[in-house]
């Protein structure tokens, strides 16, 4: 299978948790000896935000940000993709792309202002047309409403894209922090995207997720 890996900057830890990166490293290892080709997005978690909030508190526009922010989930990436023995990070969906099909494995941060990482994920899925998406987050999966916000939110074991956009549709904003952000949503939706997003807490759920096992949220 292709396979898109979002794995959360919040996964990581701010800073990076050097046992973390290296469970996923071994785990995406392991992807790669079932015959799989991944291509593995990283974002930029709390480090990004307190970037985020420094820019803003100085009076620089959302553009820049969101730059700032890039620059944080690509420092994110490097570390990643350095324990995978990769020495470079992706800049652009045809780098990504062209990284996989040499070495069936390629690692990137964020891609351009506007957009956060997930969306990054959704348009390599796009342009490589994978076959899966794997979103690692800080939650169990989706939940009907933010269950950090509200305690009786129940969690969904499936969802329809009507409903997941229903759920998690809205704007861009820079830092947002949502299970998946609404950007990616609706071009998950409309062009019709297998994701299933698990806790990333547990790097086994991806090899579940990707063996067909029931983990996490099942978005189709």
């Amino acid at each position: 299978m292709k396979i898109v890996m979002r794995l959360g900057g919040s996964i990581l830890g701010s800073p990076p948790d050097p046992d973390v990166v290296i469970r996923y490293s071994d785990v995406i290892s392991r992807v790669l000896k079932q015959r799989h080709n991944v291509v593995v997005v990283v974002g930029g978690g709390a480090t990004a935000r307190h970037y985020i909030d420094a820019a803003s508190r100085i009076g620089l526009p959302h553009k820049e940000q969101d730059s700032i922010a890039i620059q944080a989930s690509r420092l994110n990436a490097r570390l990643v993709g350095m324990a995978l023995g990769i020495d470079n990070v992706a800049v652009t969906l045809s780098g990504a792309i062209s990284g996989v099909r040499k070495h069936r494995v390629a690692v990137m941060g964020g891609l351009k202002p506007g957009i956060t990482t997930d969306t990054v994920a959704t348009l390599v899925a796009e342009a490589w047309r994978s076959d899966l998406i794997i979103k690692a987050s800080d939650q169990e999966g989706i939940y009907t409403a933010d269950p950090r916000k509200h305690p009786d939110a129940k969690l969904l074991s499936t969802v329809s894209y009507a409903t997941v956009v229903e759920i998690l549709g809205g704007k861009h904003s820079p830092g947002i922090h949502s299970i998946v952000d609404p950007i990616a949503v609706q071009r998950i939706a409309k062009n019709r995207l297998r994701l299933v997003v698990v806790k990333g807490d547990n790097p086994e759920n991806v090899i579940r997720a990707i063996n067909g096992e029931k983990v996490g949220t099942v978005v189709g």
